[in-house]
């Protein structure tokens, strides 16, 4: 009883590209659902019928969908890309603001304490030399 030789190579090979369009229709099919809930420049009765649409046709749906509101969903897909840089950004300068401060900030502030009076010169040189790691 062979089993590999009832199904053959060539079989093997339809079913997996028939398995992974079948995967890729999915993936398109829940990312235009998302952009019809997702996008503000449609009311609420279009989003509804849209999304009727794409049910009751699906092939025909999501394709005139992709043809009319491409462009647009590429554009809130780099608006979203943006926002999400910059909150990134925002984020790492709230943390690296939060740490420690630099020792050439650390001098500065020394220098214009000693500029304006407060640091004698010794003190000055010792708590340059500190920061410097010299003592």
């Amino acid at each position: 009883m062979v089993l590999a030789y009832d199904y053959p190579l060539l079989g093997v090979f339809w079913t997996m590209l028939i398995f992974f369009l079948w995967v890729a229709w999915l993936v398109v099919l829940f990312r235009v659902f998302a952009d019809i809930f997702r996008s503000h420049q449609m009311g609420g009765f279009a989003k509804a019928l849209w999304s009727i649409f794409v049910l009751f046709v699906p092939f025909l749906g999501v394709f005139i969908y992709l043809i009319v509101h491409g462009k647009d969903m590429t554009q809130r897909d780099i608006a979203e890309a943006s926002s999400r840089e910059a909150a990134f950004q925002s984020y790492v300068r709230d943390v690296a603001g939060a740490s420690a401060p630099s020792t050439a900030d650390e001098i500065a502030k020394l220098a214009e304490l000693h500029a304006r009076g407060v640091l004698t010169d010794e003190e000055f040189a010792h708590e340059k030399n500190r920061q410097l790691g010299a003592i």
